[in-house]
This record gives C-alpha cells, structure tokens and sequence, in this order.
C-alpha cells in the first residue's frame, strides 16, 4: 500500500518516525510530507532514512513543482496518514484550505485521510475543534485518538497522540476490514416511558458504549443498523444505518421488524432497556394542584423483553450478546442473565463507580460466555468496543476455545 505520512509541528512529532519505520515494516511503501512547523521538531533527514524516500517539505520547491508534485503525491496515495494532526491542520483541512504542501496534497487526492491527533487538552476540548472533528468525521475521515494522560506542557487530558503500534493496529484493522460482510444490530441508548407529556421514566445512559460499538463494527467493514433511544450522540459512517425510537415497545418493534426482513450474524443489546412502564399515560400534563394528598400513585406494567426475543426469534442472529449494568454482585447477576435469556455473552460492567458508570467516557467489563471469560480492562468505550469485537468475531470464526 502506498501511504503518505503528514507530519504537522508538535512535540508528538518524534512518534511519527517510528509510525513510519513500522509502516515500512510491515510491507507498506512510504512518502512523508512535513510542514516547515513540523521540521522544527524532527529534521528532514530522519524521515528520509527511516522512508527510503525524498522528504517533500516545500510547495514552492521548484524542482518538485515542476512535475507538480503536490498532485503526483495525492495520485500516488493509497492512504494519507497525518500524524500527528494539530488543530490547525485539523481547522484547515475541515475548511478546504490549501496553503501548504500537506494540505494542497489532502485536497488533491481522493486518497482515504487518517488524523492522529495531538494537541493541549484545552485545545482539543475547544468547541471549534470539535466541531470541525465532527465535520471530518461526516466525510469519512478516520481519527484515531487522542489518548488521555500527561502532556508535555504539563496538563492532563484527552490531547496524546496515540502510540504508533496503537494506530498501526486500528488503521491495520481498517485495512484488512475484518468485520467485511457482516451484518450487525445494535441497540444503544436509554428508552424514555411518558407519564404524561412532560413527564417521563427512564435510565441513565447515554448510549456512548453502543455507539462505539456501532462506529467500531462499521470501521471494521460491518454494516451497521442502529437502533437507538433519545441521546445526544451522531453517528456518521456510510455502513451505519441509524433508527430513531422513544420507548421500550418501539425499540422491541424496530429489532422486531429488522428481524424479519434481514439475516444478522450479531445482535449487541447495548441499550438501557427501561423494566416498566405506565399502564396509563395522561394526555395533559398531570398538575400537581389535582392531588389533595403529597403521594401519587403510578401503576407500571413490565415492557417487553427485547434481547430474550432476539434469541428466541426464528430468524436468531448467530450471535447474541447483551449488557448487564450492575451495582452489586456483577458477576452473578450476569451470569444468570446470560442463562435465563439464552445469550452467547454478556457484558457485565460495575455502573456503581462513577469512572465508568453512567454517562462516562471510559469503561471496564467482563464478557461472559457460556463456556469462558474475559477481562477488558478499564478504557475509552472506543478501545473497550474494539477489544469486546476483537472477541465476538473470534467466536464467529470458530477460534475462540481451540
């Protein structure tokens, strides 16, 4: 594969030569492209020996422009990998701007764009980064990080770049798409039961986990269907297809009807499935002045089973794993899960401490199966739904327990 290594001006520079020595390593052909910012921090010559390329640095060299260089690079590309990735490559690239080799180059080639990026925490928690993240998002382009932890200015956050073997292995799994011709179904997100029409019950999820898992499965050459409950989540990747419901019996309906119409190889039950539901829902907001006593009384009735009827139904998926969302005796209450509801896995998380409870970014879990165990260490959802795919789809092929 040919890949263009772009290489923008931060202290995260010096991972870069090492991304491309295993780049190299691993069969791949090489041309790196440096901003003048980035040859502040690593010279020319060290690329060019780790490469066993020319460096190409400057859009008005004439000796390279007079073969158009920038555009023999962007025709030579297979990937355009820019590592690391600032805020201002970012910005620049999100608004089609090309005032430098690099981005002359990502704007002339219809190569598929990977971004590491690196930057303060503040930086990357900015809402104009984030904004213009989400935009190259939308296009398809690939992030891959940033990692939390110290920074070289002395903060702690979000804003590392990722080690190269960390990016090597996402990028290698892009490549070879593992995940290519399956089908998935996922649910993600709470289900929110109306009291009246202010008033609802519901669970505490954000649906962060089952949308990574989404994005993830899709990155891996998945296709994609997302059944998810209100949250305030995007999903773009062209293999997703995203359903919007409300309640537990319009979730139980979509599963059911994708169910019918198509033939899954996995079902992921991420979603916080609320148990119970109001037997009656008032029209009008119920006032509080209606009531002579403090108390109001509620009847519920339990909503349907929605993973139990996925393993049940005739046309079950091949495999089916759900969430248990514990406080107390994880474990055990997964277990018995996994049994009562004839699931293949289940994913049990600790949601009584708050690092990785409700609503965090990061997660730890045990994927129970029915004949052995996993441990995923505490992580970003992101690496937390790629190690739990990393499993299901040995189980799929048959290499889990030899």
């Amino acid at each position: 594969m040919n890949i263009v290594v772009g290489v923008c001006g931060g202290i995260a520079a010096y991972k870069t030569a090492h991304l491309v020595r295993l780049f190299k390593k691993t069969g791949h052909d090489v041309r790196v492209v440096m901003t003048d910012s980035a040859q502040q921090f690593v010279t020319s010559m060290t690329f060019q020996a780790l490469s066993g390329n020319e460096v190409a640095t400057d859009l008005w060299d004439e000796q390279q422009e007079a073969a158009m260089g920038h555009i023999s690079l962007a025709k030579w590309a297979d990937w355009i990998v820019i590592a690391p990735a600032t805020a201002n490559t970012l910005s620049k690239i999100a608004q089609g701007i090309g005032d430098n080799l690099l981005t002359t180059t990502v704007l002339a080639s219809d190569a598929r764009l990977a971004l590491l990026p690196a930057m303060n925490q503040q930086m990357w928690a900015s809402s104009a980064v984030q904004a213009n993240v989400a935009e190259l998002v939308q296009r398809d382009v690939v992030m891959i990080g940033p990692d939390s932890g110290e920074q070289a200015c002395g903060d702690v956050g979000a804003g590392r770049m990722v080690e190269p073997e960390q990016a090597l292995k996402e990028l290698g799994e892009i490549w070879h798409q593992s995940w290519s011709g399956k089908l998935v179904l996922i649910t993600a997100g709470p289900t929110l039961e109306d009291i009246d029409p202010v008033r609802f019950i519901g669970n505490r999820s954000s649906g962060k986990m089952g949308y990574a898992l989404a994005e993830q499965a899709a990155r891996q050459g998945a296709e994609v269907i997302l059944v998810s409950g209100p949250v305030a989540l995007k999903l773009n990747h062209p293999n997703t297809d995203l359903i919007h419901v409300r309640s537990a019996q319009q979730m139980m309906d979509a599963v059911q009807a994708q169910l019918e119409s198509n033939e899954f190889d996995v079902f992921i039950g991420a979603a916080a499935v609320a148990d119970y539901t109001p037997i009656q829902v008032s029209e009008q907001k119920i006032k509080k002045s209606e009531h002579v006593s403090d108390e109001m009384v509620i009847q519920l009735k339990k909503n349907p089973d929605i993973i139990a009827g996925v393993a049940a139904h005739v046309n079950r998926p091949q495999c089916v794993l759900g969430f248990a969302a514990e406080t107390q005796d994880v474990v055990g209450y997964a277990q018995s899960k996994l049994a009562r509801k004839n699931l293949d896995w289940i994913a049990a998380n600790d949601v009584s401490q708050s690092e990785i409870g409700f609503d965090s970014n990061e997660n730890a879990i045990t994927l129970i199966g029915k004949d052995s165990t996993h441990t995923i260490k505490q992580a970003s959802k992101t690496h937390v739904a790629k190690e739990l795919l990393e499993i299901i789809l040995k189980d799929l092929e048959g290499s889990i327990h030899e």
